[in-house]
């Protein structure tokens, strides 16, 4: 069966809907679901609610991803302890929209707490700026999102001990949730496809270190995009292939030549294929002069806020940092009707006797951003590009 057949094959069923819980913000309200085998936080849903319309959701206590997807944060979580670097260094090379990345700063900072470094890069701007908001909700301060060609970072030498490239593909397992992923399907979309992963992860090649790890990931089921390619970076850049033996983890997962395939109806969620690879080639030294700065970040560590003038103005994002120091500033928890008013942009009052000055908004004791309270009414700061735009009445 041709990876298009089997795409086809997978269309009868209804696509599944699932989260992925934040550890470092913990609530109680989360949809109840049933536990994704390869991921301790992820949860599938029995139904898909409006997390448009769900605070918690833009306090960043969950992401809202494929439990398919999550699979490559299992593995990357299995062959972590193998990174033996003090400070990991982690690069997501195609990270939009932040799934991925979210769950690998997670892991991180569970395993390693504060010494890791993930760069989440996303090459086009748009998807970029998505990936930027994904990042500030979620919260770690670890991670550097940049938006550059993945030549851009092999200048930097062997820097990485890890990078994850879930590269760009022909979308074949995206069929049943994705009508525009089979319309745009074709036998040239997929050589097209084919030729750019291996650009992408050549062009990345020379920033990972000897020994360091490659997890390769697409979202398609065609033999060319996955395994091919798996061969082709062993056999042509120098790589082990460290899951290309042994059998599948878990029911429901397809062993393959060189990793792992996730079906449609096999497993709860879409399609996903997975493998990792242990570089065997030498690499470049290290530059000397190896700034992020280089790259012009779109985020960068921690941000508390700007001096204006004599005025100190926080910055919209520090409340959703896990980096926050809560007693800097005076809180106000609202009503899930107040938070709603608020993520719309709208003006909310607060309490009399609430202080003046820039107030957090919390909802179930999770930070949303600030406002700035005058008195008699509220200047909302939450950045207008967040704002929801649909009805909250």
């Amino acid at each position: 069966m041709t990876g298009y057949e089997l795409a086809l094959s997978t269309l009868g069923g209804e696509p599944s809907v699932s989260i992925r819980l934040n550890p470092f913000k913990k609530t109680d309200s989360f949809p109840e679901g049933f536990s994704v085998p390869w991921c301790e936080f992820g949860r599938l849903l029995r139904s898909r609610p409006s997390f448009t319309l769900d605070p918690l959701f833009h306090a960043g206590a969950y992401y809202v991803q494929d439990s398919s997807a999550m699979f490559v944060g299992y593995l990357f979580r299995k062959f972590l302890p193998a990174v033996t670097a003090k400070t990991v260094r982690v690069l997501d090379l195609c990270a939009a929209p932040g799934g991925k990345t979210t769950d690998l700063a997670t892991s991180l900072r569970l395993a390693r707490g504060d010494d890791f470094v993930l760069v989440s890069n996303e090459v086009m701007k748009q998807r970029a700026r998505v990936l930027s908001d994904n990042v500030a909700v979620w919260g770690d301060p670890n991670v550097i999102v940049t938006s550059v060609d993945s030549s851009a970072f092999a200048s930097f030498g062997s820097w990485f001990d890890v990078i994850v490239a879930d590269v760009p593909c022909s979308g074949e397992g995206m069929f049943r949730k994705d009508a525009r992923a089979r319309e745009e399907w074709s036998e040239d979309v997929v050589e097209l496809c084919r030729v750019r992963q291996r650009k992408i992860v050549a062009q990345a090649w020379p920033s990972l270190r000897e020994g360091g790890l490659l997890i390769y990931s697409t979202c398609t089921f065609e033999d060319g995009e996955n395994d091919g390619n798996v061969e082709w970076i062993a056999d042509t850049l120098g790589a082990e292939m460290l899951t290309a033996g042994g059998p599948a983890p878990f029911d429901g997962v397809r062993k393959t030549r060189t990793g792992y395939l996730l079906v449609p109806g096999e497993v709860p969620g879409e399609g996903q294929f997975v493998a990792i690879l242990r570089k065997t080639s030498q690499a470049p030294p290290t530059s000397r002069f190896c700034r992020m700065e280089s790259l012009k970040p779109l985020r960068c560590g921690v941000n508390r806020g700007v001096l204006k003038g004599k005025d100190f103005v926080p910055d919209p994002d520090y409340p959703l940092s896990l980096a926050f120091a809560s007693e800097e500033y005076v809180s106000a928890e609202v009503s899930r009707a107040t938070a709603l008013s608020y993520l719309h942009r709208d003006a909310i009052t607060l309490p009399p006797g609430t202080s003046k000055g820039y107030i957090v908004i919390r909802y179930e004791g999770l930070p949303l951003g600030f406002v700035k309270n005058l008195g008699g009414r509220c200047n909302n700061l939450l950045p207008p590009g967040r704002r929801i735009l649909m009805d909250v009445k």
